[in-house]
């Protein structure tokens, strides 16, 4: 069964599709894709299996701490491409206060999440504090740039703008990443960038992405991609994890149907938009080296 989750950005509404459970005494529309045995009962939930008669939900599922069942997906099964996202999904629609929205204010007077790193980027006086001068700058950014509302409020698309700009012509500047002879996925917590280079070249990226919130971390340090799965599914969350590649117990690179560019984290796992996903399937591997570091920033 196909749901539509409405979500409000400002005054923006957003009509994202995405795959839902049945609800109880219902069948679902779409068939289940092919894979391993469906589970019983929700104490023998294996991750990243979709369950199959609806069953409650508890707080803490096996998924939250455990790996995924790691099998071999047919050919069947690795044949189906995920679904496109659906027109308009990642447009760079700013989250702006709702005060701001409902009266159309053309330049907001509010302090951003991000305003302290934006007034860095624009080379503003950092004080953290909105101004008419920081309004017009951020506003004029936000116009070149096609963010919607143009209205100088420093959120996390303009943000997350600002440092995927930056990092284009040479994202391990600060050689943050390893240098290897091998092909190095690079997540960077700091800038919310991920990128993947074999030795000093870059292969795919930098893209933007969205990692684990403070109470879900993304794990930092060195992992390996151990299992990838084309048409994964969260059984503790119930949503789609399209060109999943695990490389940390349940975290994975995935591609989500919403808007990577909030103030919101993850649950641990690395969001990228779908094309993204796409792309970084087709250049990474299984046995491919991981390296995450720093911290995602505070709002």
């Amino acid at each position: 069964m196909i749901s539509r989750r409405i979500a409000y950005r400002g005054a923006a509404v957003l009509l994202a599709m995405a795959t839902a459970l049945p609800t109880a005494g219902t069948a679902a529309a779409a068939p289940v894709r092919p894979g391993p045995p469906v589970p019983g009962p929700a104490s023998d939930l294996v991750p990243g299996v979709r369950p199959g008669p609806y069953q409650p939900w508890q707080s803490n599922t096996p998924d939250q701490v455990l790996p995924p069942t790691v099998y071999t997906p047919s050919a069947a099964e690795d044949a189906v491409e995920p679904v496109d996202a659906a027109a308009g999904t990642y447009d760079l629609v700013e989250y702006v206060p709702l005060g701001d929205a409902a009266a159309r204010v053309a330049c907001s007077k509010r302090t951003g999440p991000y305003q302290r790193q934006v007034e860095r980027w624009l080379k503003l006086k950092a004080d953290g504090k909105q101004s008419a001068a920081d309004c017009k700058a951020i506003r004029a950014f936000q116009v070149k740039q096609k963010i919607k509302p143009a209205n100088g409020f420093a959120g996390p698309v303009t943000w997350s703008t600002m440092q995927l700009i930056s990092a284009r012509k040479n994202p391990n500047a600060a050689k943050k990443c390893p240098v290897r002879t091998y092909r190095v996925a690079c997540v960077d917590l700091g800038r919310q960038l991920t990128w993947v280079q074999k030795g000093k070249k870059v292969v795919y990226g930098p893209v933007p992405m969205r990692t684990g919130s403070p109470r879900y971390r993304t794990r930092t340090g060195w992992h390996t991609v151990y299992w990838r799965h084309k048409n994964h599914v969260s059984t503790l969350y119930n949503s789609p994890m399209p060109y999943a590649q695990f490389f940390s117990g349940g975290q994975a690179f995935h591609a989500v149907y919403d808007s990577i560019f909030t103030t919101e984290g993850s649950m641990g796992c690395v969001n990228l938009r779908l094309g993204d996903a796409r792309k970084l399937w087709s250049v990474l591997k299984k046995d491919d080296r991981v390296y995450v570091w720093g911290r995602r920033p505070s709002t």
